[in-house]
């Protein structure tokens, strides 16, 4: 049976942090909108900063849905499953802010974390609900290996080609909200 927390405690932490992969749930205020999942599980991209907080590394990607509804109502789910070893699933629910590349606290923030090519921005997750559950119905599957594609791409592109990259798609999510659609780097990069 599924059991709520207070917090994340040092049994879930130690789960969480021995995960490869988790999702993220988001959602504009609009019930016509878009409902958003996606997996994350690039290495050092993730840290429990405290109890009620933890953290990634955003890096530059298809799309910026999860920003755009950061941005627009902070709703936030988290998942973590368990597809070795005894089964278990963690949900972190919470209020998400999104600390972009540009922003003071960035670099701070950025410490917790492993150097990745095209980093737009670290995701800050206030914890309001913690949950388990018993993840009987989550299938055993063995760990390969990490992909490295994401990485060098956006090496060969460097700063300016990243920066690039998010002006030309990352401005806003699939429905229309502002996503990265700041950007500094836009008045240097107005060609590309």
């Amino acid at each position: 049976m599924g059991k709520v927390y207070g917090a994340i405690d040092e049994r879930l932490r130690k789960f969480i942090e021995r995960q490869v992969l988790f999702f993220v749930a988001t959602a504009p205020l609009s019930g016509d909108g878009h409902v958003n999942v996606s997996p994350r599980g690039l290495p050092g991209t993730f840290a429990v900063l405290d109890q009620r907080t933890f953290a990634w590394l955003d890096v530059t990607g298809s799309g910026s849905e999860t920003v755009a509804h950061l941005r627009e109502n902070g709703r936030i789910t988290i998942m973590f499953c368990a597809f070795d070893g005894p089964p278990n699933v963690v949900r972190l629910h919470g209020t998400g802010r999104v600390v972009s590349r540009y922003d003071d606290e960035f670099q701070s923030l950025a410490q917790h974390f492993d150097d990745k090519p095209g980093a737009r921005a670290v995701i800050v997750v206030d914890v309001v609900r913690v949950s388990d559950s018993c993840g009987w119905g989550v299938p055993l599957m063995s760990f390969q290996g990490h992909r490295d594609l994401l990485g060098p791409y956006f090496e060969r592109k460097g700063t300016d080609g990243s920066a690039g990259y998010r002006i030309a798609k990352n401005r806003t999510s699939i429905d229309g909200l502002a996503a990265y659609d700041f950007d500094p780097a836009r008045e240097s990069l107005q060609g590309l």
